[in-house]
């Protein structure tokens, strides 16, 4: 067994030398980044799910949710990818193999060791599986947990925690299953190659393999080098100079000038100037854009350079739009038509509904002018997305729900997977109706808690199914991800007026749940290219999700009970780092669809009515796409126009800011553009590399940090550790608004 692995190694450690001389063409992935990353051949005789891959695995997923969950409270979140987890086990996975006893042992007839041989490369994938359970769980917003935050933290209810704990499983559990059901549209097809996948696939490769002898240094060198010095350098922006995250200068030369400063600030402004030279910056909302392919950071450009630097301002500054310089030009906060901050809790009646008078007597609620505007492109996105989908993949999708997908031209990595058994789509059929039906209870069992009607979950269900793969299609081709938040929130608020908890709960269950479909897909895909065979993909992510989920509620419950004051920005000391902004968000959403509701707002009545005309907008901007790649078939850069990606240039604002999106755009640009066309042997061996080390470096530091110094409240205090200096950002425009810390605008 021995020899046949050392076999195999030794022709994947060849893979750069083949040129694609070794395979027919017909059998190369036709996608030239994964033909130059992902190795095309296997050695089936590797074991994957062993007592080393249970031991850290576990462990990983465990660690990762709860600092995740952890940091996710903090003013400055971070999110702590599965890339630190997936060096961190190799020396740990090595040392185990060479100290753990080889005896064999017998359980239930099964024979099995604790040290079958060395830790292998599939061994370390599986363990990276479940790692990426404590990141899509307690990473990025946190999803199920937010709803819970929100409902704790910002409402004040007394919320049981097993319904708790079914709210959050249930979500996942649900998604798991639409991922095992679109498994034949997302995963199998060539073109559906998830780029970020990429990443993972190069560090693998260079943790395991040997480089073919060539000029420069190897991949694992170059990796520890740029770990390294990502490790060291993260203590400039991380602790000791802070303000180089936004490095405003326009508000230094215009000290004194709010427009200057709305321009210019990169924390509450358009960010014209401003840069970024923090990973963490720029990776913080869009993910690596090392990662992302050329077109799609294009078309993100296209859509950010449009509504940042043209609408926003010529809506703001031009025709006051909404009565927009009555407000800040960037904020997540709510505003009175004073432009003072909004007092939720004088509109809420003891349930948690809308208090009808005293809304009518408060006044109406207002948005700043690009929350607002963001708040639209969201729903031209939403139908942008199943126009685009529907005209350029229909054909396919309908071509492989049919008997025909029995047919499919197979790449060389799905022939290589024909080896392994799959796992039955009845497998995942269970899982789906059993959380279903879990779901439903709880809308039952927590009737007052959750406030959503059994019939208001089958309706999430439904949009959930609806909109994955749609979302999945244009995610596992461009390394996007529309969001539908906005819709779904929108969709139950209109159907269930002023109950702001069971529209969180509507959102989780539509929106988040097809969240976590696609990053189960993904993982999936990650299997595919590794070649880890299904059933063993199948146990990591179920148990993963259910250590994971549990573990994620267990850290939040803990600290919502413990920590004085927790997302309470008003009672919390003016140095407290637990502010909660991502959370903020979710609970500021929950009063806009939930607590006061669409028609109020969007109705035939409301301040920000036509907004609802960008429904229409974004089901037709894709059209003459389409149309025109018909007429002038031999254009191939027409289908690379994608209008749900290019109005995903301004999702995410806020809590996303301008400077997050642009210093994303640029550093994409010149490795995804320049360094490939021009460097490619360079970009082959070394981008996707990059990326990981960047991450790691900047994750380990970011941990040390907090444990060892800001944990402990050793801070610096001088110029360099303030935010951007641009103070009047803030700050409304329209002549006679009086508010504090601000000039009044003539």
């Amino acid at each position: 067994m021995a020899s046949k692995s050392e076999s195999n190694n030794h022709h994947r450690t060849d893979f750069e030398k083949m040129n694609g001389e070794s395979l027919p063409s017909e059998d190369r992935c036709p996608v030239e980044e994964v033909a130059l990353v992902v190795p095309e051949t296997d050695d089936t005789s590797l074991p994957v799910l062993t007592f080393r891959a249970w031991f850290l695995g576990l462990t990983s997923c465990t660690v990762l949710i709860a600092l995740n969950t952890f940091f996710i409270y903090r003013t400055q979140p971070l999110t702590i990818s599965a890339i630190l987890m997936q060096i961190a086990v190799l020396p740990i996975g090595k040392f185990m193999a060479k100290t753990l006893p080889t005896k064999k042992y017998t359980v239930l007839g099964q024979s099995f060791s604790l040290n079958p041989g060395p830790f292998n490369m599939k061994e370390h994938v599986i363990i990276t599986v479940f790692a990426n359970c404590g990141v899509s769980i307690g990473g990025g917003d946190a999803y199920s947990i937010g709803a819970i935050t929100v409902m704790k933290g910002y409402y004040k209810q007394s919320l049981n925690f097993l319904c708790a704990l079914l709210i959050v499983l249930t979500t996942q559990l649900v998604g798991y299953g639409w991922a095992g059901m679109l498994r034949k549209y997302l995963v199998d097809p060539v073109e559906m190659w998830w780029p970020s996948n990429l990443a993972q696939v190069s560090l693998f490769r260079a943790l395991h393999e040997k480089d073919p002898k060539s000029k420069g240094m190897s991949r694992m060198q170059f990796f520890l080098i740029f770990m390294t010095a990502s490790f060291l350098y993260y203590t400039l922006p991380g602790y000791l100079f802070p303000i180089l995250t936004f490095f405003s200068w326009v508000c230094w030369v215009w000290p004194h000038s709010i427009t200057a400063q709305q321009i210019g600030s990169g924390y509450h402004g358009l960010g014209v100037g401003a840069f970024t030279i923090d990973w963490a910056g720029i990776s913080a909302y869009h993910g690596s854009p090392l990662v992302t392919p050329w077109f799609s950071i294009l078309n993100v450009g296209v859509g950010f350079i449009m509504f940042v630097y043209i609408i926003v301002p010529v809506c703001y500054w031009k025709f006051n739009t909404f009565d927009a310089r009555k407000f800040p030009i960037f904020s997540n906060q709510l505003f009175t038509s004073t432009g003072h901050k909004y007092d939720t809790t004088k509109i809420l009646t003891p349930l948690y509904d809308l208090n009808v008078a005293a809304y009518d007597s408060y006044g109406k609620l207002y948005l700043s002018p690009l929350f607002a505007l963001s708040i639209g492109s969201g729903f031209a996105r939403f139908t942008a997305t199943l126009t685009h989908v529907a005209l350029f993949h229909g054909g396919d999708i309908w071509k492989q729900s049919k008997s025909a997908v029995k047919n499919v031209k197979l790449d060389i990595h799905a022939k290589l997977m024909k080896s392994y058994k799959q796992v039955p789509q009845w497998w995942y059929l269970v899982l789906l109706i059993g959380s279903i039906v879990l779901s439903i209870l709880v809308s039952f069992v927590w009737k007052e808690d959750v406030q959503l009607p059994w019939w208001g979950m089958i309706l999430a269900f439904a949009l959930a199914w609806i909109v994955t793969l749609p979302i999945g299609v244009i995610q596992a081709t461009t390394n996007q991800q529309p969001g539908i938040d906005i819709v779904a929130q929108f969709i139950i608020g209109f159907v269930l007026p002023g109950k702001p908890i069971a529209n969180l709960l509507f959102k989780i269950y539509g929106r988040i749940s097809c969240i976590h479909a696609l990053s189960f897909l993904s993982d999936l895909k990650l299997g595919h290219y590794m070649k880890i065979p299904p059933r063993c993909m199948y146990t990591a992510q179920l148990v993963g999700t259910l250590v994971s989920g549990t573990a994620n509620l267990a850290v939040s419950w803990w600290m919502l009970e413990n920590i004085e004051n927790l997302c309470d920005i008003e009672a919390l000391h003016p140095e407290s780092p637990w502010t909660c902004p991502k959370f903020r968000v979710t609970f500021d959403a929950s009063v806009i669809w939930g607590l006061i509701g669409p028609e109020r707002l969007f109705g035939p009545g409301g301040l920000y009515r036509n907004l609802v005309w960008l429904f229409l907008v974004g089901a037709v901007l894709p059209v003459p796409i389409w149309i025109l790649s018909k007429i002038f078939p031999e254009k191939k850069w027409i289908p690379l126009i994608n209008i749900p990606v290019i109005t995903y240039g301004f999702a995410g604002m806020p809590p996303a800011t301008p400077t997050n999106i642009a210093s994303w755009l640029i550093t994409g640009t010149i490795f995804n553009y320049f360094v490939f066309r021009y460097r490619k042997g360079w970009w082959q061996k070394y981008n996707y590399v990059l990326s990981a080390a960047l991450d790691a470096g900047t994750a380990f530091m970011g941990v040390l940090l907090f444990f060892a110094l800001q944990n402990e409240g050793h801070n610096i205090k001088w110029w360099g550790s303030e935010p951007d200096h641009c103070p009047l950002a803030t700050c409304p425009t329209a002549p006679g608004i009086v508010v504090k810390g601000c000039p009044v605008f003539k």
